[in-house]
């Protein structure tokens, strides 16, 4: 860590007008200083997208004796505000940690590159400040609302403490990214475990026909898909109800023997 005074940069993918941003951040900045760099307009489903010219950047006001240091809408997807956030505005001193969420809906398994939360994640890492994310379950009609009916004071407990592990313990030192999902009904007593990703992609599409005979997705969730399995973070989440804690790397490199990828280059080679 770089500042006696852990330096925060907050973000999401719901938009700056998400209560459970500001829950999150408000829990950070009781150990923190906290900047919000949040988009203007609602992100889900953005990954690390960059697509759209660079909106405007307006500070926000902040809540009556809130401890958030700053708060800025930017007109940006979330990896975008992101890299606003560290190279622009923490330029001189980059910010000790990225925290993204709290998302309106769970984000385990292979969908995760398709999440704005993940995304943003992603961005902050490749900059070289690692980064928490954080997700809360919602039902699925919820996932782009900024219903006020769903408590977020447990996810934004979970992601102080794991924002704290991250910035002190040793052992977290090397994760770039730490994803967490957080169901439903958790509170501070329910185990934080960890897993790994799961390679079910969770959000399966599926295509039906509107009232006019337009196609439209849906997303469903196949609860016994056989490529969940005890160990990830998608049957934690349904099967065990815990709140999983998913270390995350930028390496995307294929878990296969590079060597064997060599050989058979070597020979093609000679074949040819």
């Amino acid at each position: 860590m770089q500042n006696p005074t852990p330096r925060i940069l907050v973000t999401n993918d719901d938009g700056i007008q998400s209560p459970a941003l500001w829950v999150l951040a408000e829990a950070l900045a009781s150990f923190a200083e906290v900047t919000i760099a949040a988009p203007t307009e609602q992100y889900s489903g953005a990954g690390r997208s960059y697509t759209g010219k660079n909106g405007e950047i307006s500070p926000v006001d902040l809540p009556q004796d809130s401890a958030i240091h700053a708060a800025y809408s930017v007109g940006a997807t979330p990896a975008k505000a992101v890299l606003w956030g560290v190279v622009q505005h923490f330029a001189s001193n980059p910010p000790d940690l990225v925290v993204s969420g709290i998302n309106y809906g769970e984000n385990p398994g292979a969908s995760i590159t398709a999440s704005g939360t993940v995304g943003a994640a992603m961005e902050a890492a490749v900059n070289d400040v690692r980064a928490l994310a954080i997700s809360r379950c919602v039902p699925p009609g919820e996932y782009h609302s900024y219903s006020e009916e769903y408590d977020f004071s447990t996810a934004a407990y979970f992601a102080a403490q794991f924002a704290k592990i991250m910035l002190y313990d040793p052992a977290f030192a090397d994760i770039e990214i730490l994803k967490l999902d957080v169901p439903a009904e958790a509170t501070p007593q329910t185990e934080a475990k960890v897993t790994r990703l799961s390679q079910y992609r969770y959000y399966e599409p599926v295509l039906r026909h509107d009232a006019d005979g337009n196609p439209v997705i849906d997303w469903i969730t196949n609860p016994h898909d056989p490529r969940i399995v005890p160990g990830d973070d998608v049957y934690a989440l349904l099967y065990e109800n815990v709140v999983t804690v998913t270390p995350l790397g930028m390496d995307m490199t294929a878990r296969f023997p590079l060597s064997e990828l060599r050989d058979s280059l070597e020979r093609v080679s000679i074949e040819g």
